[in-house]
C-alpha cells in the first residue's frame, strides 16, 4: 500500500565517503560500463542516478542502463579513437558529478512468510543459526530503497538488507518461482512480479501486484522509492 506521492530532487551535497577511482570499461564497440567498487551502497547508487541523467545528454550516447552500483552506456557507431575520447569524457564526468537523491513514495508489502509460501525460510534460518521468527524480524525491520527496476517488469532490486541475512543463491535455480515470491539472493532482497525461473532463496509471498497494465503507471515501485515488508503470518 503506497503511503506517499513520489517527488524527485537533486542533491548538491556530496557524501563525505571517498570513492576509489572510477574506471569505465570498454566492453564492446558500442558499450562502456562503470562498476563501482564494493561494497554496494546507496551513496554510490545515487551517483549512478545522477550520472545517468548527465550521460544521456551526450549526443553519441543512445541508451543508459542503471544497475546495482553499475552504469552501462550504449553508443551510436563510433571509431576506436572516438570511443577512447568518450571513455575519457565519462571518467571526468564520474569524478565531478554530484549525487542525486530521489525522495520517492513509501510502500508497505504484506507477506506470508514460510511454509508453502517461503519454502527456503526454514533451511536458511538453520544455516544462519537463527530461528524462523528471527529471520522474519530482521527482514521486516529494515527500510529498503529501490535501487533500480530490472530482470522483469516491476522487479525491484533493493538496498538495505541486514548483513545477518546475506545468503547465496541456489546452485541450481528453480524452473518456476511463483509470482509475488519474496526472496534473498546474496546481499539483496526482492520480489518476483511474475512466475519465472529463479535462484533466490524464497522467504515468503505477497499478494501485492507490482506490475499492472490496467493502471496509468503500471509499475508499483520505481528507483528511489522505499518499502518495508510486514508479516501477515509465519509458517514453519
Amino acid at each position: 500500500m503506497a503511503t506517499q506521492d513520489a517527488t524527485v530532487t537533486d542533491s548538491t551535497a556530496k557524501d563525505t565517503t571517498a570513492f576509489e577511482p572510477l574506471q569505465w570499461q570498454l566492453c564492446s564497440e558500442t558499450n562502456l560500463v562503470l562498476f563501482f567498487p564494493k561494497p554496494t551502497t546507496l551513496e554510490k547508487q545515487q551517483q549512478c542516478w545522477a550520472l545517468a541523467d548527465t550521460v544521456q545528454q551526450i549526443p553519441e550516447v543512445s541508451e543508459v542502463v542503471i544497475g546495482m552500483n553499475t552504469l552501462s552506456v550504449f553508443t551510436t557507431p563510433l571509431t576506436y579513437k572516438e570511443l577512447q575520447n568518450l571513455q575519457q569524457k565519462l571518467t571526468e564526468l564520474s569524478i565531478n558529478t554530484e549525487q542525486k537523491q530521489i525522495q520517492g513514495k513509501h510502500v508497505e508489502i504484506p507477506v506470508h512468510y514460510g511454509g508453502e509460501f517461503g519454502p527456503d525460510l526454514k533451511a536458511m534460518a538453520a544455516e544462519l543459526g537463527l530461528s524462523i521468527e528471527e529471520v522474519v524480524e530482521k527482514h521486516t525491520a529494515a527500510t529498503y530503497t529501490v535501487y533500480f527496476i530490472g530482470f522483469q517488469p516491476g522487479f525491484p532490486y533493493l538496498g538495505g538488507l541486514s548483513e545477518a541475512l546475506y545468503f547465496p543463491r541456489h546452485t541450481n535455480p528453480r524452473t518456476k518461482v511463483p509470482a509475488g515470491s519474496v526472496g534473498i539472493g546474496g546481499e539483496q532482497t526482492g520480489i518476483y512480479p511474475f512466475a519465472s525461473p529463479g535462484g533466490w532463496q524464497l522467504l515468503g509471498q505477497t499478494e501485492t501486484k507490482l506490475f499492472d497494465l490496467a493502471k496509468e503507471s503500471p509499475t508499483l515501485l520505481n528507483a528511489g522509492d522505499t518499502l518495508k515488508f510486514t508479516a501477515i503470518d509465519i509458517y514453519e
